[in-house]
Protein backbone atom coordinates (compact mmCIF):
# COMPACT_ATOMS: atom_id res chain seq x y z
CA UNK A 1 0.00 0.00 0.00
CA UNK A 2 1.31 3.45 -0.99
CA UNK A 3 2.11 5.80 1.87
CA UNK A 4 2.98 9.42 1.13
CA UNK A 5 5.48 11.39 3.16
CA UNK A 6 4.66 12.71 6.62
CA UNK A 7 5.16 16.29 5.39
CA UNK A 8 2.58 15.87 2.62
CA UNK A 9 0.13 14.20 5.01
CA UNK A 10 0.57 17.07 7.47
CA UNK A 11 -0.03 19.63 4.69
CA UNK A 12 -3.14 17.80 3.45
CA UNK A 13 -4.53 17.53 6.98
CA UNK A 14 -3.99 21.25 7.58
CA UNK A 15 -5.48 22.29 4.23
CA UNK A 16 -8.51 20.05 4.84
CA UNK A 17 -9.30 22.08 7.98
CA UNK A 18 -10.02 25.14 5.83
CA UNK A 19 -13.74 25.85 5.25
CA UNK A 20 -15.09 24.34 2.04
CA UNK A 21 -11.95 22.22 1.49
CA UNK A 22 -12.41 18.46 1.79
CA UNK A 23 -9.61 15.92 1.94
CA UNK A 24 -9.65 15.40 -1.85
CA UNK A 25 -9.36 19.14 -2.59
CA UNK A 26 -6.69 19.44 0.09
CA UNK A 27 -4.73 16.70 -1.65
CA UNK A 28 -4.98 18.50 -5.01
CA UNK A 29 -3.79 21.74 -3.39
CA UNK A 30 -0.91 19.99 -1.66
CA UNK A 31 0.30 18.37 -4.88
CA UNK A 32 -0.09 21.68 -6.71
CA UNK A 33 2.16 23.30 -4.09
CA UNK A 34 4.73 20.58 -4.74
CA UNK A 35 4.74 21.46 -8.46
CA UNK A 36 5.15 25.25 -8.12
CA UNK A 37 8.55 26.82 -7.55
CA UNK A 38 9.92 27.02 -4.04
CA UNK A 39 9.73 30.82 -4.25
CA UNK A 40 6.01 30.74 -5.14
CA UNK A 41 5.21 28.32 -2.29
CA UNK A 42 7.20 30.38 0.22
CA UNK A 43 5.46 33.54 -1.01
CA UNK A 44 2.14 31.91 -0.02
CA UNK A 45 3.59 30.91 3.35
CA UNK A 46 4.84 34.48 3.90
CA UNK A 47 1.41 35.91 2.99
CA UNK A 48 -0.23 33.66 5.58
CA UNK A 49 2.39 34.62 8.17
CA UNK A 50 1.94 38.35 7.42
CA UNK A 51 -1.83 38.12 7.83
CA UNK A 52 -1.49 36.41 11.19
CA UNK A 53 1.16 38.87 12.43
CA UNK A 54 -0.09 42.19 10.98
CA UNK A 55 -3.87 41.99 10.69
CA UNK A 56 -6.09 42.53 13.71
CA UNK A 57 -9.48 43.99 14.51
CA UNK A 58 -10.50 47.63 14.68
CA UNK A 59 -11.25 48.57 18.29
CA UNK A 60 -14.25 50.64 17.16
CA UNK A 61 -16.10 48.59 14.50
CA UNK A 62 -14.40 45.17 14.69
CA UNK A 63 -13.39 45.31 11.00
CA UNK A 64 -10.19 43.52 9.99
CA UNK A 65 -7.36 46.01 9.67
CA UNK A 66 -3.62 46.54 9.86
CA UNK A 67 -4.17 49.86 11.67
CA UNK A 68 -6.36 50.81 14.61
CA UNK A 69 -8.78 52.44 14.12
CA UNK A 70 -9.41 51.03 10.64
CA UNK A 71 -9.40 53.15 7.47
CA UNK A 72 -13.22 53.41 7.51
CA UNK A 73 -13.55 54.58 11.13
CA UNK A 74 -10.74 57.11 10.66
CA UNK A 75 -12.11 58.54 7.38
CA UNK A 76 -13.59 61.99 8.16
CA UNK A 77 -15.42 62.10 4.80
CA UNK A 78 -17.73 59.25 5.82
CA UNK A 79 -21.10 59.98 7.41
CA UNK A 80 -20.73 59.73 11.19
CA UNK A 81 -24.49 59.54 11.90
CA UNK A 82 -25.29 56.16 10.32
CA UNK A 83 -23.99 52.67 11.13
CA UNK A 84 -24.45 49.58 8.97
CA UNK A 85 -24.33 46.36 11.02
CA UNK A 86 -22.98 43.24 9.28
CA UNK A 87 -22.23 39.70 10.40
CA UNK A 88 -18.64 39.37 9.17
CA UNK A 89 -15.83 41.56 7.84
CA UNK A 90 -16.27 39.90 4.44
CA UNK A 91 -19.84 41.32 4.36
CA UNK A 92 -18.43 44.79 5.09
CA UNK A 93 -15.94 44.46 2.24
CA UNK A 94 -18.69 43.40 -0.19
CA UNK A 95 -20.96 46.30 0.80
CA UNK A 96 -18.18 48.87 0.74
CA UNK A 97 -16.97 47.65 -2.65
CA UNK A 98 -20.47 48.35 -4.02
CA UNK A 99 -19.83 52.03 -3.14
CA UNK A 100 -23.46 52.74 -2.29
CA UNK A 101 -22.93 53.34 1.42
CA UNK A 102 -20.73 56.10 2.82
CA UNK A 103 -21.41 55.73 6.55
CA UNK A 104 -19.78 53.68 9.30
CA UNK A 105 -19.94 49.94 9.92
CA UNK A 106 -20.11 47.55 12.83
CA UNK A 107 -19.04 43.90 12.47
CA UNK A 108 -20.83 41.51 14.85
CA UNK A 109 -18.40 38.64 14.29
CA UNK A 110 -21.16 36.16 13.47
CA UNK A 111 -24.87 35.62 13.91
CA UNK A 112 -27.12 34.19 16.58
CA UNK A 113 -27.20 30.44 15.96
CA UNK A 114 -28.31 28.30 18.93
CA UNK A 115 -27.64 25.09 16.98
CA UNK A 116 -23.98 26.12 16.70
CA UNK A 117 -23.88 27.30 20.32
CA UNK A 118 -23.65 31.00 19.36
CA UNK A 119 -25.77 33.33 21.45
CA UNK A 120 -26.03 37.14 21.63
CA UNK A 121 -23.25 37.30 24.22
CA UNK A 122 -20.84 35.71 21.72
CA UNK A 123 -21.27 38.62 19.29
CA UNK A 124 -20.05 42.25 19.40
CA UNK A 125 -23.53 43.52 20.32
CA UNK A 126 -22.60 45.32 23.55
CA UNK A 127 -19.88 47.17 21.61
CA UNK A 128 -22.51 48.27 19.08
CA UNK A 129 -24.83 49.51 21.81
CA UNK A 130 -21.94 51.48 23.35
CA UNK A 131 -21.48 53.30 20.02
CA UNK A 132 -25.07 54.53 19.90
CA UNK A 133 -25.24 58.16 21.03
CA UNK A 134 -27.23 61.28 20.12
CA UNK A 135 -25.13 61.70 16.94
CA UNK A 136 -26.26 58.35 15.50
CA UNK A 137 -29.47 58.83 13.52
CA UNK A 138 -29.85 55.41 11.87
CA UNK A 139 -28.68 51.82 12.21
CA UNK A 140 -28.98 49.67 9.10
CA UNK A 141 -29.17 45.96 9.91
CA UNK A 142 -27.51 44.09 7.03
CA UNK A 143 -27.47 40.54 8.34
CA UNK A 144 -27.96 37.71 5.86
CA UNK A 145 -31.51 36.81 4.78
CA UNK A 146 -31.56 33.38 6.45
CA UNK A 147 -33.06 32.10 9.71
CA UNK A 148 -30.03 33.02 11.82
CA UNK A 149 -29.64 36.43 10.16
CA UNK A 150 -33.32 37.22 10.72
CA UNK A 151 -33.08 36.15 14.38
CA UNK A 152 -30.03 38.37 14.81
CA UNK A 153 -31.81 41.32 13.14
CA UNK A 154 -34.87 40.94 15.40
CA UNK A 155 -32.68 40.74 18.51
CA UNK A 156 -30.79 43.89 17.49
CA UNK A 157 -34.03 45.76 16.77
CA UNK A 158 -35.36 44.86 20.22
CA UNK A 159 -32.20 46.24 21.86
CA UNK A 160 -31.91 49.35 19.67
CA UNK A 161 -35.54 50.55 19.74
CA UNK A 162 -35.40 51.89 23.32
CA UNK A 163 -32.34 53.98 22.35
CA UNK A 164 -34.48 56.12 20.03
CA UNK A 165 -32.47 55.46 16.90
CA UNK A 166 -34.04 54.74 13.48
CA UNK A 167 -33.58 51.05 12.65
CA UNK A 168 -33.76 49.86 9.04
CA UNK A 169 -33.18 46.51 7.34
CA UNK A 170 -31.55 46.10 3.94
CA UNK A 171 -34.02 45.30 1.16
CA UNK A 172 -34.26 41.75 -0.08
CA UNK A 173 -35.58 40.56 -3.37
CA UNK A 174 -34.62 39.58 -6.86
CA UNK A 175 -31.09 39.90 -8.20
CA UNK A 176 -30.46 41.97 -11.29
CA UNK A 177 -30.74 39.67 -14.29
CA UNK A 178 -32.76 37.07 -12.32
CA UNK A 179 -35.90 35.41 -13.64
CA UNK A 180 -39.14 35.40 -11.64
CA UNK A 181 -39.88 31.79 -12.56
CA UNK A 182 -36.72 30.57 -10.79
CA UNK A 183 -37.10 32.60 -7.60
CA UNK A 184 -38.36 30.95 -4.40
CA UNK A 185 -41.58 32.08 -2.72
CA UNK A 186 -39.88 33.90 0.15
CA UNK A 187 -37.70 35.93 -2.21
CA UNK A 188 -40.72 36.89 -4.32
CA UNK A 189 -42.69 37.83 -1.22
CA UNK A 190 -39.83 40.04 0.05
CA UNK A 191 -39.43 41.63 -3.38
CA UNK A 192 -43.11 42.60 -3.38
CA UNK A 193 -42.91 43.95 0.19
CA UNK A 194 -39.87 46.08 -0.67
CA UNK A 195 -41.34 47.54 -3.84
CA UNK A 196 -40.65 51.20 -4.61
CA UNK A 197 -42.50 53.82 -6.62
CA UNK A 198 -41.11 54.47 -10.11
Amino acid sequence: MFKSSESIEKLISNLARLPGIGRKSAGRLAFHLLKVSKEEALELADAIKDVKEKVGFCSICNNISEVDPCYICSDPSRRQDIICVVEEASDLLALDKAEGFKGLYHVLGGKISPLDGIGPDDLKISELLARINQDIKEVIVATNPNVEGEATALHLAKLLKPLGVKITRIARGLPVGGDLEYADGMTLSRALEGRQEI
